[in-house]
């Protein structure tokens, strides 16, 4: 049964929102979570909310339902909201919401894309030829950058120009390029601020800044994920075969990666999907069902498998008083086993050269 009291106060709180969201400054998964709860009790005001939602936030809001959620919304935002939506997107979040629309309303898809100006249509045709397994397919193309022979003083009045026209958000460092765009030097705000403004940015360069941290466009993403890890990166470069800086990795969406690779893991190895907490009671029932009937079958044999030394059992009472402690003891092993491989391989430390070793550690732990 609703609790009224609750949904009261989850309405009121978007109400206030919507009726000055200057002032009460709620974040877009903040609002999500709000409107999931809404749907579970009332379709209908989950729709009206959503369609009430400004423009410059909807595309974010949106990419935080799961798709479960996408074929309503689909349906009921209109071409033109949806169009305004994902011009406020930066350009990867844009190209994910418009393959998201894709596979529910291809015209429709087709519809908005045609309605964007010619730089996000360019941005997205570009990012859609990488596959979903290519670092190239997770950057964005907004960056803030520079050519090392200009004055840095320059270079900041560009940056205060895009930040005021809001062209970048979450920057943290400029992206020095020479003449041909490749990417020669990396530096932090932080450095920036300290630099003798007056001069020009190859006159101020060290060794370190001219050693850029970058991923190649057709690289693994795995390749871009270790990267982060290992020198402790928030934003990555990403350059073609020939250097030439086409974008960044940004931190966040390298997160929602590792995340979404752990729970879909996880998941997997309890026979449900990574959208098991949306589903309702019976698509659950449905696609547990076979999992679970398997899970009986085995139990079914381990059973059939005990009944063949009934009569060694009735001699010797104290193996019965025995069974219950192996079958603990060897759920518990399997749980530690299926535990420290899972990390591994959500981590990506787990592939064919020390699979083997892996798996042989385990078997004498287990043993043992």
């Amino acid at each position: 049964m609703p609790d009224n009291k609750k949904m009261a106060k989850r309405i009121a709180k978007l109400e206030n929102y919507l009726s000055n969201p200057k002032e009460l400054s709620l974040h877009e998964s903040e609002i999500a979570k709000l409107l999931k709860k809404i749907k579970n009790e009332d379709e209908e005001l989950f729709i009206e909310y959503l369609k009430r939602l400004p423009s410059e936030i909807l595309g974010e809001v949106v990419l935080e339902f799961p798709d479960s959620y996408l074929k309503d919304i689909v349906s009921e935002i209109s071409t033109q909201k949806f169009t305004k939506a994902i011009e406020e997107l930066e350009s990867d979040d844009a190209t994910d919401l418009i393959q998201d629309i894709e596979e529910i309303d291809k015209d429709k898809a087709d519809e908005i894309f045609e309605s964007l100006d010619e730089d996000d249509k360019e941005d997205i045709r570009k990012l859609k030829e990488y596959s979903e397994d290519e670092a190239g397919a997770y950057m964005q193309t907004e960056l803030f950058s520079s050519n090392i022979n200009n004055k840095i003083i320059e270079a900041i009045e560009s940056f205060r120009k895009l930040k005021d026209a809001g062209e970048v958000e979450n920057v943290h460092q400029i992206f020095l390029v020479d003449d041909s765009q490749k990417l020669v030097a990396i530096i932090s705000l932080e450095d920036l601020i300290t630099l003798d403004f007056n001069k020009r940015f190859i006159d101020v360069l060290d060794d370190e800044m001219k050693n850029p941290i970058f991923v190649i466009d057709k690289d693994d993403i795995q390749t871009a994920i270790k990267k982060f890890e290992e020198y402790d990166l928030s934003v990555l470069a990403v350059v073609d075969e020939n250097g030439i800086l086409l974008g960044r990795i940004t931190a966040d969406d390298v997160y929602d990666l590792i995340q979404d690779s752990a729970t879909e893991q996880i998941y997997n190895l309890a026979g449900v999907d990574d959208e098991a907490e949306e589903e309702s009671l019976k698509e659950a029932w449905k696609k547990r069902a076979t999992w679970l009937f398997i899970n009986l079958l085995t139990a079914i044999l381990a059973s059939s498998i005990i009944g063949l030394f009934d009569d060694v059992i009735g001699q010797y009472v104290a193996l019965a008083i025995l069974m219950p402690i192996v079958a603990s003891m060897g759920g518990n092993a399997g749980t530690q086993t299926l535990t420290v491989f899972v990390r591994q391989l959500a981590l990506g430390e787990l592939d064919t050269e020390n699979s083997k070793e892996a798996i042989k550690k385990e078997i004498i732990l287990s043993v043992s």
